[in-house]
């Protein structure tokens, strides 16, 4: 009785690894770290003269993990309107480009309720 039961329990334990790859390959798992398989779309930029974004700004950002959530940056800082940011998420960074001066405290808040955390930042030079 009990070597059947295991033996079940091992059947049910190899079928529900093999649904799971199976929902992974189609892409259909959520595995993401931010709570879903399907990609976070961008939203565009309206301006992307970038003669028009005198200011740009390195800004560290903790807490990314996925392109999911450099999406979710990108989004954040974006909605200002005034800034176009790019992630790079292998450096834990965004390039923002803004139409106005910006302080760190101005993409703190950016990201607040977010979920990220702005480490650094740095004014660049054109």
């Amino acid at each position: 009785m009990t070597a059947t039961l295991i033996i079940i329990a091992g059947v049910l334990l190899i079928a529900y690894a093999v649904y799971g790859t199976v929902q992974k390959a189609r892409g259909k798992a959520k595995s993401s770290c931010c709570g879903s398989a399907e990609s976070v779309l961008t939203k565009r930029v309206e301006d992307t003269d970038e003669s028009h974004y005198p200011f740009r700004y390195h800004v560290s950002i903790d807490g990314m993990k996925c392109s999911n959530c450099a999406v979710n940056v990108e989004n954040a800082i974006n909605a200002s309107g005034d800034t176009w940011a790019h992630v790079n998420l292998g450096r834990h960074r965004a390039e923002v480009l803004s139409k106005k001066e910006k302080t760190e405290e101005d993409f703190i808040i950016a990201l607040n309720g977010t979920g990220y955390k702005v480490t650094g930042f740095e004014p660049v030079g054109k």
